[in-house]
């Protein structure tokens, strides 16, 4: 936590001082002596005002010295007058003292907003994106659906996992296809705990926090039993080569759909350790529900050390995936989920993990890259700079601290004026990273930079360096801001990428269910008339984040057109995530637990 300055400006108004004390009460009037009647003539105000958790209380001291006394010293009448007087001095006292509490809280740091507090008044267009963003959670539900408000969705894929004698079928559907991937799933569910972590109070401030949790938990209970003993780990439903020689609905599915895993012999340390981040970040979520989280802790710790025991790639256990979701390294999830196991336990072993030999192998220090499913370095990065901000007792282990460094050089490549700025970005201001899903990158890294802007509020932190450039928390959610407001329709083609916000939307998702009516009559190869269709989708795909433009910022609405048209689970994680921290103001917790 950063010390306030000392050497705070002295009022004097009527024997009143104001200074910084070291600690106050609660901030309620003391009055010394009681103002009973007009004979008082002492009067000693004491007032003592916290400004905010982390700066130091104000003390106003005021006394007011009444000698009513005459010639000869008689005491000499003067009727009401006086008493009411200061009455007026006491109640001045206690406005300078909430005016100066005020400006310290608003006005820390150069006039960055938000400020430490409860959330504020939500801002409509982020709110109404948010509840738009979780709806397409329900619609990749897989399962007997519960309390479904998806007209054109209905139980599906009741037999996954029957071959393995494990009940599979909830979880999430991937993309547009009816693959479950376990890579991207977890991800997804460890970004949407992560947002409900930082800013729950914001989504329920919103009315959405009770559909990010139903969704988490979805998500979870197919998690706990995908993993049936500590090293088996069931990281995929379906066959994506059967899978995608269909368009059908989910609810019509007839191919086989084989139960996948990975074990010792057949191991994928990134896939088992991003479950195990999903789950100990989950674990946080679900406190209040104490076995579910004890639950769900055991599983994390089980597949950590299962996933650090065993490594390997999944992809080169299961190479079918490598078509799909390739893994480049397990190291950052190793990592990852090292941090997120240290969040729910406080458990220093796993802060040793991350700083020790194993951060100095996969960290990467100091290179900053682009967080994604694939790639948990920046994430972690951030998540752990969350302990340099607010954890005194750790924050100055060396290697700790290069996390933070290192988080600080992903923000100031994202900062448009910062020197080390990205390069890569459309005319309209849009990261562009990959012509492929082009919005995952940019609305992820926005993601991080609201996070890391409202840590440094929350710790008062004044700025960051981008070498001889600073920039404040009110820069990086700006930046943030200029992302989601990209997606939500202030970009060239004036549309939303948000489907179903806003007026102008794809009509041409590509996505099986939203394609193909609910009372047409299809299988595996007659669906196909679905997607070469030149109608738009007769339902919507409402809260689909598309994969967004080209670099010259056109976007072709096609269903055939997957590069641009296909939205996906984990799009929907880092989009709700972005548009909590920005749906009203507030500090963030200091600890998860």
């Amino acid at each position: 936590m950063v010390a306030k300055a000392t050497g705070q400006p002295k009022i004097d108004c009527f024997n009143c001082r104001v200074s910084p004390i070291v600690s106050c009460p609660l901030p309620t009037p003391k009055i010394n002596k009681p103002l009973k009647t007009n004979a008082a003539r002492h009067l000693s105000v004491t007032i003592s005002i916290s400004a905010s958790p982390s700066s130091d209380p104000y003390i106003i001291a005021c006394q007011f010295t009444s000698d009513r006394r005459g010639e000869m010293g008689k005491e000499k009448k003067s009727g009401g007058c006086f008493g009411w007087f200061i009455v007026l001095i006491v109640v001045g006292a206690i406005a300078l003292a909430l005016g100066l509490t005020l400006r310290n809280k608003f006005h820390k740091g150069g006039g960055d907003a938000p400020v430490p507090g409860p959330p504020g008044a939500v801002t409509k267009k982020y709110g109404d994106a948010l509840e738009v963003a979780l709806q397409f959670f329900d619609i990749q539900k897989s399962g007997k659906l519960e309390n479904n408000e998806i007209p054109w969705r209905g139980d599906s894929a009741l037999q996954d996992g029957k071959d393995a004698d494990l009940d599979l079928s909830k979880g999430m559907y991937d993309a547009g296809d009816h693959m479950k991937f376990q890579f991207p799933m977890a991800y997804t569910a460890t970004v949407l705990s992560w947002a409900i972590l930082e800013y729950g109070d914001q989504m329920n401030a919103a009315g959405q926090l009770e559909s990010a949790r139903n969704s988490l938990k979805w998500l979870t209970d197919y998690f706990i039993n995908a993993h049936p003993e500590p090293n088996v780990l069931y990281i995929q439903v379906g066959d994506p080569d059967l899978d995608h020689k269909c368009w059908d609905r989910p609810e019509d599915m007839t191919e086989k759909r084989p139960a996948i895993q990975i074990n010792a012999s057949s191991p994928g340390s990134d896939v088992a350790a991003e479950t195990a981040a999903a789950m100990a970040a989950a674990s946080l979520v679900f406190k209040s529900n104490s076995g579910y989280s004890s639950s769900l802790l055991k599983h994390a710790k089980e597949l950590f050390t299962f996933a650090d025991q065993n490594r390997g790639l999944y992809s080169e256990s299961i190479p079918e995936v490598q078509t799909y979701y390739n893994s480049t390294g397990y190291g950052d999830e190793l990592l990852w989920a090292a941090s997120w196991l240290y969040h729910a336990t406080k458990d220093h072993t796993y802060l040793d993990y991350v700083t020790g030999s194993n951060g100095e192998s996969y960290a990467n220090w100091g290179s900053p890259t682009w967080f994604s499913w694939d790639d948990k370095r920046p994430g972690t990065q951030v998540l752990l700079s969350r302990v340099s901000f607010f954890d005194s007792k750790v924050a100055s282990n060396a290697n700790l601290q290069k996390y933070k460094k290192t988080a600080e050089a992903v923000m100031c490549g994202l900062l448009p004026k910062s020197p080390t700025a990205t390069e890569s970005r459309t005319k309209g201001g849009l990261l562009w990273i990959s012509q492929w899903n082009a919005l995952q990158h940019p609305v992820a890294s926005a993601f991080l930079a609201v996070i890391y802007s409202d840590y440094m509020l929350t710790s008062s932190t004044q700025k960051i360096h981008c070498d001889s450039n600073s920039f404040r928390a009110a820069d990086l959610r700006k930046f943030a801001m200029s992302q989601a407001n990209y997606v939500l329709g202030d970009n060239p083609m004036k549309m939303s990428y948000l489907v179903g916000y806003g007026d102008k939307y794809s009509q041409f998702v590509h996505h099986r269910g939203a394609s193909i009516p609910v009372d047409a009559t299809t299988n595996c190869s007659n669906g196909w008339q679905w997607l070469e269709s030149d109608t738009p989708n007769p339902n919507v795909a409402t809260g689909a984040l598309v994969g967004g433009p080209f670099l010259n910022e056109t976007f072709v609405d096609s269903r055939n057109n997957s590069m641009q048209t296909e939205p996906s689970t984990y799009n929907s994680a880092v989009i709700v995530g972005l548009l909590s921290g920005l749906v009203t103001t507030s500090s963030v917790v200091t600890s998860f637990t």
